[in-house]
């Protein structure tokens, strides 16, 4: 099963749930505030091929966050 990343629209938080495809996008609980208000996002990834680090699935940032959530950059 795959890992699915959300969003709580009432405390801003993300969290993520172990959930098969059929589940992905119906209603979800709130991990941190119990709140079902909340919806999918895309996750960011990482991988390592040939020694050369590969990211994808985020927007591009700085050098330092490679577009992660990151204070430096403010992405």
């Amino acid at each position: 099963m795959p890992i699915y990343e959300y969003l709580c629209e009432n405390c801003h938080k993300k969290f993520d749930s172990l959930r098969n495809f059929k589940e992905a996008d119906l209603p979800i609980a709130c991990s941190y505030c119990q709140s079902t208000n909340t919806k999918r996002v895309l996750s960011v990834f990482s991988a390592q091929s040939g020694g050369k680090m590969i990211t994808g699935g985020g927007n591009s940032g700085c050098s330092s966050c490679n577009g992660g959530n990151c204070a430096s950059c403010g992405l």
